[in-house]
């Protein structure tokens, strides 16, 4: 029997055309967060200290600024919607894994047709000073990398003996789950790994060219 189409893809600079985090940052500009940016990217620090400590610099009583700019800042990558009619269409799974924030990833997708219980992404707390994000999705024992959101964890859960599991992503928080998967979509600083790695990798700029290579791989 053949190995059901698991798809897990990423969110902000994926399905999204920017990545979210850290234009955020650069439209509220507080005090640090362009270092932090640059320690994530050189894992000088982990993804989950980066990300909370960029947040924890953004005061709560600017939280409905920040959550309107968020979601109106986003621009989705064209194809989206026909990639989930196609996945619907095959009944391959679909997967959002993403080191987002909950405050605008469920926003954004409630105008798509994906179950709530297939995003999996960080959350938020606005009770304090300032911002805090909580890790409901943290590394698994397999995992040291520290991830916030890991997306190895939640790709384990899915065993490559009756899954074929698909990657789709842009950037450092896919880094580890491209290494798991059997295919991974790619655009921008994931394609330098997988070419690094010699992974199985296919090129992206929308999700129309990734649907034209779903139906080559199904032919």
């Amino acid at each position: 029997m053949s190995r059901k189409q698991i798809i897990f893809c990423d969110f902000d600079g994926t399905i999204t055309v920017n990545d979210n985090i850290v234009a955020i940052m650069k439209h509220f500009q507080p005090e640090g967060w362009d270092a932090l940016v640059e320690q994530v990217i050189s894992k000088t620090i982990s993804i989950r200290e980066g990300v909370g400590r960029m947040f924890a610099l953004l005061p709560t009583s600017r939280k409905q600024e920040v959550v309107n700019y968020a979601i109106h800042n986003v621009v989705i990558r064209d194809g989206f919607n026909e990639l989930l009619a196609y996945c619907e269409e095959q009944a391959i799974e679909f997967y959002v894994t993403s080191g987002g924030i909950d405050f605008f990833i469920y926003p954004v997708l409630a105008a798509f047709p994906i179950p709530t219980d297939h995003i999996y992404c960080n959350s938020s707390n606005f009770d304090g000073s300032h911002i805090e994000i909580l890790w409901p999705h943290a590394c698994d024992e397999h995992c040291h990398n520290d991830c916030g959101m890991c997306k190895t964890t939640i790709i384990r859960r899915y065993s490559p003996e009756e899954y074929e599991r698909i990657m789709i992503g842009d950037s450092i928080t896919d880094f580890e789950g491209a290494k798991l998967v059997e295919t991974v979509f790619a655009r921008s600083h994931l394609i330098g790994l997988c070419d690094e790695l010699a992974l199985n990798y296919y090129p992206f700029e929308d999700f129309h060219t990734i649907i034209q290579r779903l139906k080559e791989m199904r032919a």
